[in-house]
């Protein structure tokens, strides 16, 4: 036993305060952090200080798990923009990587194609989304993540395998986009046929829409009120003191759901390509998203892919996929990647509707979305059928 002294018994007495001090400081500290983290919250900076923390924690501690995302089921592996008829086109590119010859590219070339063919929810392919003049026109694109080439073709005419269009402008220019006219040229130079691309469904609801007035449109600052006629329309003109409420949209876009596609090859290399027939009714000749490699779809095969979906005019001035994978390169998980990209465009557009799928190289996956509840499907490993995960819309409350 150890002998009393007055200093043992004023140490043992001393212990319990020093105790007492240290829980109270734990106690200041977690309530420090949990104001912080609202603070940091309501800034939209969480996601961000979680890629800081993940890329420097293994740095200094060694092998840390920072993973949150959807667990990855195995190479090959196949994801997508959306579930129900799009799932169709996750078989298809999945199961063709069963076959060893069959590339990363080839999987996202036949996966968007059979959306194509499939008129997937009138949305993708011939016979959809007609513009003002009840002319279908597509966009597509198709990215190879080992060498980081691209090819679109955007507002392209009478063919409809657009995305195969796009991989001959990957595979036989230099060039990285092709549009209207002389990218449908040459499509037909390069063996596509040329072919009407309205349907009788997409005529009917051409004139419908034209009888009703041309309801809904894109046109703005115009005369006469194109809230309320078809044209032809002529520039208004524009008052400076209220210049920026001016540009604003009216209303919801119509039409756009779009197929993004990433393929994860056996043998890792990875690819994605995205395909539409755009916006109904809109302005003839206009471009969406799709065809711009980082908007509709972007990937690294050093980090990963995205594929996005949405109102394709405001999704790209921020360039969400390209901004989503690089998220992966600084440490954010897929599903914080994909939603830190959401939170990025809701905070300058509140209302805009969007959908983000980011998968990393190892294929843990997530997504997020805005203004809708947005689905996703994915077939990998050994799995027997395609999930679909549905993502309800982000609680955008704190981020305005």
């Amino acid at each position: 036993m150890r002998p009393w002294s007055h200093a043992s018994a004023e140490g043992e007495a001393h212990q319990p305060r020093v105790r007492d001090r240290r829980l109270l400081s734990l106690l200041l500290v977690a309530m420090l952090t949990m104001v912080t983290m609202a603070l940091l919250r309501g800034h939209g900076l969480v996601s961000r200080l979680a890629a800081l923390t993940c890329s420097i924690l293994p740095t200094v501690l060694g092998n840390v798990n920072c993973s949150s995302a959807g667990s990855s089921p195995g190479l090959p592996m196949v994801i997508n923009t959306w579930g129900g008829p799009f799932v169709a086109a996750t078989d298809a590119a999945y199961l063709s990587l069963l076959e060893e010859q069959t590339s990363a590219l080839d999987a996202v070339e036949l996966g968007c194609s059979t959306c194509e063919a499939n008129q997937c929810d009138g949305s993708v392919g011939f016979g959809g989304s007609p513009d003002e003049n009840c002319e279908t026109t597509l966009d597509a694109m198709i990215m190879d993540g080992t060498s980081m080439k691209s090819g679109s073709v955007a507002a392209l005419r009478r063919v409809k395998n657009a995305v195969g269009v796009a991989r001959a402008v990957l595979e036989h220019t230099t060039h990285t986009l092709l549009a209207g006219d002389f990218a449908a040229d040459f499509a037909v130079a390069n063996g596509f046929v040329a072919e009407n691309l309205t349907t009788p469904d997409s005529a009917a609801a051409c004139a419908a829409w034209k009888a009703a007035g041309c309801q809904p449109n894109y046109r703005i600052n115009t005369v006469p009120d194109p809230s309320s006629s078809c044209g032809p329309y002529s520039p208004s003109q524009l008052n400076p003191d209220n210049y920026t409420a001016q540009l604003q949209a009216r209303g919801v876009p119509e039409g756009h759901d779009t197929i993004s596609m990433i393929a994860l090859h056996s043998s890792g290399t990875m690819a994605a390509g995205t395909s539409t027939n755009g916006a109904s009714h809109k302005i003839p000749g206009r471009v969406g998203d799709g065809p711009i490699t980082g908007s509709g779809s972007y990937v690294d095969g050093d980090v990963g892919g995205c594929g996005a979906t949405g109102d394709g005019d405001v999704m790209m001035r921020f360039l969400p996929c390209y901004q989503a994978v690089e998220s992966l390169r600084h440490g954010m998980t897929p599903k914080a990647a994909a939603e830190d990209a959401v939170r990025r465009m809701v905070r300058k557009y509140p209302d805009v509707q969007s959908g983000i799928v980011v998968v990393n190289k190892k294929g843990e996956h997530g997504g997020a979305g805005s203004g809708w509840t947005f689905t996703y499907a994915y077939r990998g490993g050994t799995m027997n059928e395609t999930a679909v995960v549905s993502v309800p819309p982000l609680d955008t409350s704190t981020e305005l």
